[in-house]
C-alpha cells in the first residue's frame, strides 16, 4: 500500500505549495488535515486550468510578502530590543521570556514578526543580553539584541556574579576554601605535606635519644621463679653401679 499521494491544492497551505499547486503527502497528513478542511482534492486537467487565475494571484501575493519580509529583514539589522521583566535579587526572570513575548514586542515597534520566525536557542530565564535570531525563510534572516532589564533597581550587592548554563538555570557556587563532601578535591592529592617546624623535630629527636627499658633484666627476673620450680624428670636414668671384680 503506497504510504504517500498525489493532491491538487485547491488553496494556499504554508510550508506546502499554493493554489495550483500538485503536491505528494503522507496518507495520514492528507486525511486528517488536507481533505477534511477542503484545502486539496484529486488533480485533474480540468480543476488545474480552472484554478489558474486563483494561482496567479496567489503567486503576486507571495512575491509581494517576500518583498515586505525582504524590506524587515533589512531595517532589523542592528535593532536593539529591551525589555523590563520581574526577577528577584540575583536577577532571575519569575517568569520566562517567550518567542511570543519577543514577536509581540517587534509587531508594537513597527515590525511584522510572527512567534515562529523568533528562533530560540535557549529559554531566556535572567537579566541578561541577547542575540535573537529572526528568520523568514532560508535567504530572509537576521540577528537582533535583546536586553532584558529588571522592574526595579537592584543593589550591587544584591547581584553577586553568578554563572548559568545554557538552559539558564543558576550554577552553584562553594565558598572558598570549602571542600567537598564527598572524597575532597583532586588537587588536594597532589599537595605535599607540610614540612613539620623546628619544634617537632627537637620533640622526635629526644624522643629518639631516651634509654631503652632494662627489658632483658626483667625478663632473667621473670624466668628465675621457673626454673626454681622446675622439678627433675621421673624417667631420667639412674647411673649404673659399677661390677665388682
Amino acid at each position: 500500500m503506497a504510504k504517500t499521494i498525489e493532491l491538487l491544492l485547491t488553496e494556499s497551505v504554508e510550508n506546502l505549495g499554493i493554489v495550483g499547486d500538485v503536491v505528494k503527502v503522507r496518507l495520514g497528513y492528507a486525511r486528517n488535515f488536507l481533505l477534511p478542511n477542503n484545502v486539496a482534492t484529486t488533480p485533474s486537467e480540468e480543476l488545474i486550468k480552472s484554478l489558474m487565475v486563483k494561482r496567479a494571484e496567489a503567486q503576486a501575493a507571495v512575491a509581494q510578502e517576500r518583498k515586505v519580509r525582504a524590506e524587515t529583514i533589512n531595517k532589523l539589522e542592528g535593532f536593539e530590543l529591551t525589555l523590563e521583566r520581574a526577577c528577584n535579587d540575583q536577577g532571575i526572570l519569575y517568569g520566562g521570556v517567550t518567542q511570543g513575548d519577543i514577536a509581540t514586542a517587534l509587531v508594537a515597534a513597527g515590525y511584522g514578526v510572527r512567534a515562529r520566525d523568533v528562533r530560540l536557542s535557549h529559554a531566556i530565564k535572567r537579566v541578561d543580553n541577547y542575540d535573537i535570531h529572526i528568520k523568514y525563510e532560508t535567504e530572509l534572516e537576521t540577528t537582533i539584541k535583546l536586553h532584558i532589564k529588571p522592574d526595579r533597581v537592584l543593589a550591587k550587592d544584591e547581584k553577586p556574579d553568578l554563572d548559568f548554563d545554557m538552559e539558564g538555570n543558576l550554577i552553584e557556587k562553594r565558598p572558598a576554601g570549602e571542600k567537598r563532601d564527598r572524597g575532597g578535591d583532586w588537587r588536594d592529592k597532589l599537595k605535599k605535606p607540610a614540612a613539620p617546624d623546628a619544634g617537632d623535630k627537637a620533640a622526635k629527636a629526644d624522643k629518639d635519644h631516651e634509654p631503652a627499658a632494662p627489658k632483658k633484666a626483667a625478663a632473667a627476673e621473670d624466668d628465675a621463679p621457673k626454673k626454681a620450680a622446675k622439678k627433675p624428670r621421673e624417667d631420667a636414668k639412674k647411673p649404673t653401679p659399677a661390677k665388682k671384680a
